[in-house]
């Protein structure tokens, strides 16, 4: 009866439903992000480095902008740059872009299998480490190559990584792009995303332990945000007040799954820091002097021991998330063009024009020996081969680098697959 009774009850509730988030767009549908809040730039405060954390929380449903439609610096935040170091940081940037259109252009000629751009992100690596000590540790996710660009890692090294030829100093172990550099401060990229948050929050604490003065920061896309690794590394950064910048680009889409389905309908990712009770801030990320702002901020604040930040540079995803990813099947072919924020590199190119520091034809001439200098470290990688032929790492690698010393049974196989390289080649002894 009491059973009965209780279906009843239940008769007279609606049914239950559940929310299945849904982008805005379609491919076919027609673009409008008039929802988006583009903030007017130079309106938004800039709290003391060593502030209350609570006191950046309104900016972390704001949208901390610098450059106005104008292509001038407005505002607090703007971090009065010189010329040089704006032209360095745009050097960077068309580096990088011409680095990804050979490396692309790779990998459908079969030199590579897997290639990933940063197209429309570039500030939000550049202009964000240019911000950090060259000794700071960076661990990056798979679209930060950039970072090592701008630190002066040599193009052909990235190169022989993303052919695993003889020439790869991670030896064929890594998929491509997925970078190693200890001289230049870049923690080794992994294919297991977020991993890399509590890395970077562990490696800032001990930093502290030890009474170092280098702090961490760390780069995680919006999808990743709903790892498990994320939520840890928060948490930790929160309760020791880890020096350590946590940098969430949200560019809007997954492979092939917009942001709301790592909670991007319901709040900012930046918001995400004030549960944690860390400081906050989300930032236009095609602005790249707004990017380099905050990063500093955040720097100075870990250096202060005023503890972590979260970063949300709020960008878009140019192109596709990889080489094997079709982006005409999920989204509108509009989104690109329609925008708001525009484009990083162009929106600092015509900043330093403004300011009378630049022009078009030193532009031209800018992209011009990119591209050569690209071209040349291609040339040079590919003596040393390239995936499809030859010239890899030398099979008995595959033992090195584990332990060490190397143990007896590893020793021992070894051995043993020498003595049939030699006797497949005709160069050794059956016995």
């Amino acid at each position: 009866m009491a059973g009965n009774g209780t279906n009843d009850r239940r008769g007279n509730l609606p049914p239950l439903s559940l929310h299945v988030p849904e982008p805005n767009f379609r491919p076919g549908d027609a673009v409008d992000f008039s929802h988006i809040g583009v903030t007017e730039p130079g309106a938004q405060p800039r709290p003391d480095e060593a502030c209350e954390a609570a006191e950046t929380h309104p900016l972390c449903n704001d949208l901390i902008r610098v450059l106005g439609d104008d292509d001038k610096a407005h505002g607090p935040w703007d971090p009065k740059l010189d010329p040089d170091t704006l032209r360095r940081m745009l050097q960077a940037m068309a580096t990088t872009r011409a680095f990804d259109e050979r490396m692309f252009r790779g990998q459908r000629q079969g030199k590579t299998s897997f290639y990933m751009k940063c197209t429309g992100e570039e500030a939000t690596s550049i202009s964000a480490s240019m911000a950090l000590a060259d000794d700071d540790m960076v661990f990056p996710s798979y679209r930060q190559q950039g970072i090592l660009i701008q630190r002066g890692y040599p193009l052909v090294e990235m190169i022989n990584q993303i052919y695993s030829n003889a020439g790869d100093k991670l030896k064929g172990r890594q998929l491509p792009i997925m970078y190693c550099s200890r001289e230049h401060g870049f923690y080794t990229i992994s294919g297991n995303l977020a991993t890399q948050l509590p890395q970077a929050v562990g490696y800032s604490m001990a930093s502290a332990i030890k009474g170092d003065t280098r702090i961490a920061a760390t780069w995680v896309g919006d999808g990743s945000t709903a790892e498990g690794d994320f939520h840890a590394a928060c948490t930790f950064a929160s309760v020791y007040r880890a020096p350590v910048i946590l940098n969430v680009v949200n560019n809007q889409w997954a492979i092939s799954s917009f942001s709301g389905f790592a909670g991007a309908e319901n709040a900012t990712f930046a918001a995400r820091a004030i549960g944690y009770g860390i400081a906050g801030l989300r930032v236009d990320g095609n602005d790249a002097l707004a990017c380099y702002a905050a990063e500093r901020w955040a720097a100075n604040r870990a250096r202060a021991n005023a503890g972590p930040t979260l970063i949300e540079f709020f960008s878009y995803r140019a192109e596709g998330h990889s080489t094997s990813d079709d982006p005409s099947g999920y989204r509108s072919a509009q989104e690109r063009e329609e925008w708001p924020l525009g484009d990083p590199v162009m929106r600092l190119k015509k900043h330093l024009i403004a300011l009378g520091e630049w022009d078009e034809d030193r532009q031209e001439e800018m992209d011009r020996k990119a591209a050569e200098a690209v071209k040349a470290a291609t040339k040079e990688a590919e003596k040393l081969g390239t995936l499809g032929h030859g010239m890899h790492q030398p099979f008995e690698t595959m033992f090195e680098d584990v332990y060490e010393e190397m143990p007896w049974h590893l020793r021992e196989q070894c051995e043993q697959s020498l003595r049939e390289k030699e006797i497949k080649f005709g160069k050794g002894d059956p016995k």
